[in-house]
């Protein structure tokens, strides 16, 4: 995917400075843009991104500037943008049609490592969440809902009965789609597991399925076509693992007998078909119930990081604007390296990456990619490790984050960026 530079907004600019420098007579106020910077003297991070999403289903554009003061946005003055601004509490500034030709100029200029992407139309939003699931438990409906971007919750049935086509960008909740109800078998006298365990297992015998893994396989697969005939697909921490885990077992059983009461097939291991995942590659499942990992995909941080965070960390990269301007806006932030956080899939091993991944970012010095972006037919996938960024180790019962409290949180800005990416306008590559 290859975006569009705004030409005809800059000679839009350049034409009415011209016209104001030229015009005699009584003055006439020059038109005004609005510059949202997200940068340091950004008040409000995330509520900027849901303004900007406000904004696109108002019917206006609003231009990207990537590498420009931490991924500004620029759009054309009106009195209901400016009231979306302020009742978000989000910073912005006026400029005139001068100051935002010459700030387009210099986004522009061969020499920069900067870039205009016009956002054209708010992507219609989707996340994958079986009923009843608490939106405190995700990090990316935490930050849908204190960005207020709305969107809806599907689940299997709307899956299977063909309702993604209605859905630009979907994101999969923490969903175990191997089958195996995220290896919590620790928690299985408890109510709660109880009854997730028995209304999986009646929704499986509802589609005409003998066993859960053959119900999510098939859920696994519409969602691989998702991708494949043009959609987002964005996940975090097991939904990422397991997606590939379920699609590089299609042909086998790799659930053990605690599970689905039958055992793992004994040639499970040799009959992966990693030709038929997205983003992995020569990983083993984890077939022993009792263990809480689902493979060698996920690496873990080293014991010292587990007992002091502050030594955990991830450096995001930094790509060429003009040339790879879609790992440019998903990694736009006001600082370049981002607190770490723990969950079931915490890292990916950098060695079970497929070759054409593209890595978004890792932890220094060593193989763990916390954030990965990768195209499959016409659309894309992009997998983002660990449970909630601002919540380091996350366990069954916490509270819930209070985004309030983490309005400029770099791990969150990083899952904002992607619902923008939908809205981007395309164009033919550069010779």
């Amino acid at each position: 995917m290859i975006l569009e530079a705004s030409s005809r907004r800059t000679f839009l600019k350049q034409a009415g400075t011209l016209l104001a420098a030229s015009t005699v007579g009584t003055p006439k106020p020059l038109a005004e843009d609005l510059l949202i910077p997200m940068d340091e003297q950004q008040a409000n991070h995330l509520k900027a991104y849901g303004a900007v999403y406000a904004t696109l289903q108002g019917g206006q554009t609003v231009d990207w500037l990537l590498n420009y003061r931490g991924g500004a946005f620029l759009t054309e003055a009106s009195q209901t943008v400016r009231e979306e601004l302020q009742v978000r509490g989000v910073s912005f500034a006026s400029i005139s049609a001068g100051r935002a030709s010459t700030i387009i100029a210099e986004v522009e200029a061969d020499g920069s490592n900067k870039s205009v992407v016009p956002l054209q139309k708010a992507p219609e939003i989707a996340v994958y969440a079986p009923e009843g699931a608490v939106p405190w438990d995700d990090a990316v409906r935490l930050a849908l809902e204190y960005a207020e971007v709305p969107h809806d919750v599907i689940y299997d049935e709307e899956v299977l009965d063909g309702d993604l086509a209605s859905y630009d960008w979907l994101h999969l909740h923490h969903e175990d789609f191997t089958g195996q109800f995220g290896k919590f078998i620790r928690y299985r006298n408890e109510l709660w597991y109880i009854q997730k365990q028995n209304k999986a297992e009646a929704a499986a015998k509802e589609f005409g399925f003998r066993k859960v893994s053959q119900l999510k396989l098939a859920v696994t697969e519409r969602l691989k076509q998702y991708v494949s005939q043009g959609g987002f697909l964005f996940s975090m921490c097991s939904g990422t693992e397991t997606f590939d885990i379920a699609l590089a077992a299609h042909q086998t059983d790799i659930v053990p007998e605690e599970y689905d009461g039958d055992p793992v097939d004994p040639n499970a291991l040799e009959q992966l078909d990693f030709a038929n995942t997205l983003a992995f590659r020569n990983f083993t499942p984890n077939l022993n119930a009792q263990e809480y990992e689902h493979s060698n995909i996920d690496v873990g941080p080293p014991a010292p990081e587990m007992r002091d965070p502050s030594l955990d960390y991830f450096t995001l990269f930094e790509f060429s604007a003009k040339w790879d301007p879609v790992p440019s806006m998903l990694t736009q932030n006001h600082v370049a390296t981002v607190r770490g956080f723990v969950g079931q899939t915490t890292a990916f091993n950098k060695d079970a990456l497929k070759e054409d991944v593209v890595v978004l970012a890792e932890a220094p010095d060593r193989p763990q990619v916390r954030y990965i972006h990768g195209a499959h037919g016409q659309g894309t996938f992009t997998f983002y490790s660990g449970h909630d960024p601002e919540d380091y180790q996350h366990f069954v019962g916490d509270p819930p984050t209070d985004l309030s409290l983490h309005s400029e949180s770099p791990g969150y800005r990083l899952i904002l960026n992607n619902i923008l990416f939908p809205a981007a306008k395309k164009k033919k590559q550069r010779t």
